[in-house]
């Protein structure tokens, strides 16, 4: 059920979105200022995969709860 279509686009589209806002709050300072070391690309990744799999989780709860 987490692989249908529709959950999956749900799921990016929302990774997407919410993703890009948690690193503009997290990372903000490292992405426009030059001096400032940028960010592992790994915790950025993860920054994307939490709010996929967080989505994909409770749309399948909900679909399995009804």
């Amino acid at each position: 059920m987490a692989v249908e279509k529709d959950i999956v686009i749900r799921a990016v589209k929302l990774s997407c979105v919410v993703g890009t806002l948690l690193i503009f709050i997290n990372y903000g300072d490292a992405v426009f200022t030059p001096e400032i070391a940028y960010p592992a690309w790994w915790k950025i990744l993860l920054t994307y995969c939490v709010p996929y799999f967080v989505s994909t989780y409770s749309a399948v709860g909900a679909r399995l709860a009804d």
